[in-house]
């Protein structure tokens, strides 16, 4: 029989979400279980997302500046790729020592970490199954279980090689020929790096354009950068059949001006993602979820059941680690009875490809289709010495702002290191800040963070480096 452990906290996922509302807990000496069924903690951001994507992204750009500084008088040799070595690299020395550091996170802290699957059985209860059997009451719970990948059945071949986009991080070769299925930004960020790797990428997206939920002018620099390093790209196209054969897999399209037929070495689905509640068994708690699965919640993270939260990917969109980082924080305060509630102005957005895309606040698009009153001010990076010292100058800063209190309500860049500035177009947002308060925060130079600076001072007659466009008469 299963031993009964009693908690005052039942923290279910061990991701972003989960680990650090349990630590946040055990901080103000609350008696905290964190559930979890992966032999590592982090979830799949640390374990097989954010963080091995991004030190991969990282080995995609420095082949690719190695190429480009051909350019400017120095030249390496091809590069030679070790993929054992790259792999080591990823799980042991980049994974495998933020996971470890989790690990002592939680034992320091004094967080109980059981492993295993968490399933309710009523509204007080749990049955843990796998490596640590228990029965488990909780006076509160926390739901942060993620999201996992979506594989549309017509694509469920049972061959490896059709991916999701944990699979393809695990490199288990260097395709020929890479089909990537959905220009989101997983697919784009995976795909970058095949296509550093060696591999001949296409993608395709049913949409007319690749990431569609961000602003045309800050994907632009973008597409025109992979259009050439990728095979090709193509919108407004489905994907009709996928078949496996010996030789590879076959690929049907449906589109405009698309090739009937292809055949790949590899196939990377990467249409989205749904809220993992598999095996959950939320109705014994009395957990309602909505039509897609997501758990809705108030600004207190509250379930319908009041000691019941949920946090992250699971309760809805956007599906981002620092979005259930700080959902944790209000949800840990609101039990600690702290006036906490959930109420964000600007949570960012980065697609980590080269270039970055990032942006905070209210997008074009968005202030566009909701008719909100907005000015647009853009600072071009051919106009930044930075950008240009480093060959740099496709990107693009811009501020959308109150045509008449001048207060900042987004941010939005496209360039190297985007998702590193980003913070500042947070923070201005968040603080309510006006285009003059960015202005006259003196930024060090030459730096791309001037950019910010200068894009601000549009609002007010002209930046430094760049004039303001006349106003053309109607």
């Amino acid at each position: 029989m299963p031993d009964a452990r009693e908690t005052q906290l039942l923290v279910i996922g061990g991701g972003p979400g989960g680990y650090p509302a349990a630590l946040h807990a055990a901080d103000h000496e609350i008696k905290v279980t964190l559930v979890d069924e992966d032999p590592k903690l982090g979830g799949v951001c640390l374990n097989r997302g954010c963080i091995p994507s991004k030190a991969l992204l990282h080995t995609a750009k420095i082949i690719h500046e190695a190429h480009q500084m051909a350019e400017y008088g120095v030249s390496f040799g091809d590069p030679k790729i070790d993929l054992e070595k790259l792999r080591a690299f990823v799980q042991q020395k980049v994974v495998g020592k933020l996971t470890g550091g989790v690990a002592q996170l939680t034992k320091g802290r004094g967080v109980e970490v059981v492993k295993g699957h968490a399933t309710f059985t009523g509204p007080q209860t749990v049955q843990v199954t796998g490596d640590q059997p228990c029965t488990i009451s909780f006076k509160n719970c926390i739901i942060a279980t993620g999201s996992v990948p979506i594989i549309p059945k017509p694509w469920q071949l049972n061959d490896p090689r059709v991916m999701d986009s944990t699979a393809a991080l695990l490199l288990p070769d260097i395709p020929k020929k890479l089909l990537v299925i959905g220009g989101g930004y997983i697919g784009l960020e995976i795909g970058s790096v095949y296509a550093a790797l060696g591999s001949k990428v296409t993608v395709v997206e049913a949409l007319d354009s690749i990431l569609a939920m961000a602003d045309r002018d800050l994907v632009s620099p973008l597409e025109k950068k992979l259009r050439a390093e990728f095979e090709a790209i193509y919108t407004s196209t489905k994907v009709a059949a996928l078949e496996a054969k010996p030789e590879g897999i076959r690929v049907t399209f449906e589109g405009k001006d698309v090739p009937g037929e292809l055949m790949f070495d590899r196939v990377l689905i990467s249409v989205g993602r749904r809220p993992n509640f598999a095996n959950l068994a939320l109705e014994k708690a009395g957990v309602k979820q909505d039509q897609k699965g997501f758990i809705p919640v108030d600004k207190q993270r509250r379930t319908n059941v009041s000691h019941i939260q949920a946090i992250g990917d699971i309760a809805g969109e956007p599906g981002l680690a620092h979005k259930a980082t700080a959902e944790a924080r209000v949800a840990v305060d609101v039990l600690l009875g702290e006036p906490a509630e959930w109420s964000p102005r600007a949570i960012p957005a980065v697609i980590f490809t080269d270039p970055e895309i990032a942006w905070a606040g209210l997008t074009q698009k968005d202030a566009e289709a909701q008719n909100v009153p907005h000015e647009v001010l853009k600072f071009p990076w051919a106009a930044s010495g930075r950008a240009v010292s480093i060959a740099r100058t496709e990107g693009l800063t811009k501020m959308l702002i109150d045509p008449e209190s001048k207060r900042v309500l987004g941010v939005g860049i496209v360039g190297a290191g985007a998702g590193e500035m980003i913070a500042e177009g947070v923070l201005a947002v968040e603080m309510g800040a006006v285009a003059r308060d960015v202005m006259e925060s003196i930024h060090p130079h030459p730096t791309l963070s001037e950019t910010v600076m200068e894009s601000a001072e549009l609002a007010y007659g002209g930046a430094t480096h760049v004039g303001k466009p006349r106003k053309v008469a109607k």
